[in-house]
This record gives structure tokens, C-alpha cells and sequence, in this order.
């Protein structure tokens, strides 16, 4: 399946920051997820080696199946994810993340591919929402990474 959503922007911060955000994978995604418009709470329910669970105001959200790459240069961080809006629609998805250092702090790209998304609801999610989608998480990082202590 061709990428449902491409994006990159530039962030002031260094590769470490980012290094040491991902160690603790539960409160980095709740970090950036709380970041995302519309979304009024945001709480950790579980976390594993390779999963994590959160609940919002609009429903539960579940990354699995989470890799990270980290080397000298480049920091990945790939994932499927399922969401569940309430009980109108659940969108699938996969996620790759990577953070690459650049000449004024790193570049993030994003791509969500794999998006499945059932009913009305879901067709309009996958016909409309891709750059509002990938656009808020796109921005949801660069405001975590930039005022992250």
C-alpha cells in the first residue's frame, strides 16, 4: 500500500535530546500525543517492551509492535497503531518516525502508510485526513522536542 501521509520538519534540538526522550517509550508518546489538537486528556493505561496504551478524551490508542533504530546520526522509531475514536471508527495504521541531525538541529520525517479505517466515518478519515493528521503530529513533535527540559 502506497504512504498514506509524508511529511518533514526542521527542529531546534540535538539528537540526544531525542535519544533520551524514547528511553522512557509510555511517557514520550504521551508527551507528544497530548500535544495533538482537539485532545483535552491524555493518561498512560499500560506499556511493555514493544507496546504502550493510552487513553484519551476521544478513545484508546495503542502502539505496537515498536522498533527503534539509534545510531550516531539517525534515531527511528517505527509502530503500528491502532485508534478507537469512541465507538464511530477505528483507524489503523503504520508509523515510521526518524529524527536525523541537521545543520540547524534535526529533521523529522514521518510517514503513515497501511491506513485502514472501516464505515463512512473511516472513509472520510482516509480520503480527507491525512494532512491534518500527519501535519498536528508533525508540529505535536517539534513543540515536545523544542520545550522538552
Amino acid at each position: 500500500m502506497s504512504n498514506w501521509f509524508e511529511g518533514t520538519n526542521e527542529i531546534e534540538c540535538d539528537l540526544e535530546k531525542v535519544k533520551n526522550a524514547i528511553e522512557n517509550l509510555g511517557e514520550h508518546i504521551v508527551g507528544v500525543v497530548s500535544l495533538m489538537p482537539g485532545l483535552t486528556s491524555v493518561e498512560l493505561v499500560e506499556q511493555g517492551n514493544d507496546f504502550v496504551i493510552i487513553k484519551t478524551n476521544e478513545g484508546l490508542m495503542k502502539r505496537s509492535n515498536i522498533s527503534k533504530r539509534i545510531d550516531a546520526e539517525c534515531v527511528a522509531l517505527e509502530f503500528d497503531e491502532e485508534y478507537q475514536a469512541g465507538t464511530k471508527v477505528t483507524a489503523k495504521s503504520h508509523i515510521l518516525d526518524e529524527f536525523m541531525e541537521s545543520q540547524n538541529g534535526i529533521n523529522h520525517q514521518m510517514v503513515i502508510s497501511s491506513v485502514e479505517a472501516p464505515g463512512l466515518l473511516g472513509f472520510f478519515y482516509r480520503n480527507s485526513g491525512k494532512s491534518s493528521t500527519g501535519n498536528a503530529f508533525l508540529a505535536s513533535y517539534k513543540n515536545y522536542f523544542e520545550s522538552k527540559i
